[in-house]
């Protein structure tokens, strides 16, 4: 695993941290592949019940590698145009949209600045944390382009379609105050480094079962007409109700005793 993304594992909670805080952990070739490689550690840890997903320094994220721009360039165009196989996510896409295929919940802590790619990546979490004086902003109309790191998936159901539009449009910067007001920011907080943690470790008290089959009913139902997310329901819960994790959860409730779950398969 590189050093530019740093995996901290412990309790059921994966604390990852971008880890390049003398460039802001701004998204160099490299970065890009350690955090698509990152995510993908995590997907295949069954220890894994939830993940904080932050940056090092004084700030989250502050987008694409200025000084690797026309490097970062040249490879995208390269990649992309030898990509033909009709498969998404691209990678570039992949190392914020990695984050929302993770089956357990992903809570991102912002602090400081989450520019371009670095909002994009926070963007793939679950939940997102700022400190009220943080900066964000969709700023690739800045240099001619979109946003292309899956924000078209991301943004949606997150905000209104005519805030998103002048979002993408006029790469406006944002306080983590006026994000939460727009959607973008679940709340604010003081530290929300350790207001993650905190909640990423009540997560992973409960169920794992119950928390992955949470995460995957609204991920799918969620812009979905009603009866899948009516089928869907039923048929998670019919797979939960008499498993083994949920006879736990039953048990220790009755028996005033903290639960002692296993690992979801």
């Amino acid at each position: 695993m590189s050093d530019l993304v740093k995996i901290i594992i412990g309790g059921g909670v994966a604390d990852v941290r971008l880890n390049r805080p003398d460039r802001y952990n701004s998204l160099s070739p490299e970065m890009f592949e350690a955090v698509v490689a990152a995510g993908q550690s995590i997907a295949a840890n069954l220890s894994v019940r939830a993940v904080v997903l932050s940056g090092e320094g004084k700030g989250f994220c502050a987008g694409l590698d200025m000084e690797t721009f026309a490097k970062v360039q040249s490879i995208g165009n390269a990649v992309l145009a030898e990509k033909t196989d009709g498969t998404y996510p691209n990678p570039f896409q992949n190392a914020a949209y990695i984050w929302k295929t993770l089956r357990v919940p992903v809570i991102a802590a912002i602090h400081g600045s989450a520019f371009g790619g670095g909002i994009q990546i926070a963007l793939g979490a679950d939940i997102r944390l700022a400190s009220p004086d943080a900066r964000l902003c969709i700023m690739e109309v800045n240099w001619g382009l979109i946003p292309d790191m899956a924000a078209s998936q991301t943004l949606r159901g997150l905000v209104r379609i005519d805030v998103a539009k002048e979002l993408i449009w006029t790469g406006r910067i944002l306080s983590g105050e006026e994000a939460q007001k727009l959607g973008l920011v679940t709340r604010v907080c003081d530290d929300p480094l350790a207001e993650a943690l905190k909640m990423a470790h009540e997560i992973a008290k409960k169920s794992p079962d119950a928390i992955i089959a949470g995460k995957r009913l609204i991920e799918t139902s969620w812009l979905s007409p009603p009866e899948v997310g009516l089928k869907m329901e039923e048929e998670l819960q019919k797979s939960l109700l008499g498993s083994p994790n949920q006879v736990e959860a039953v048990k220790a409730k009755f028996e005033k005793r903290p639960p002692d779950f296993q690992n979801a398969e």
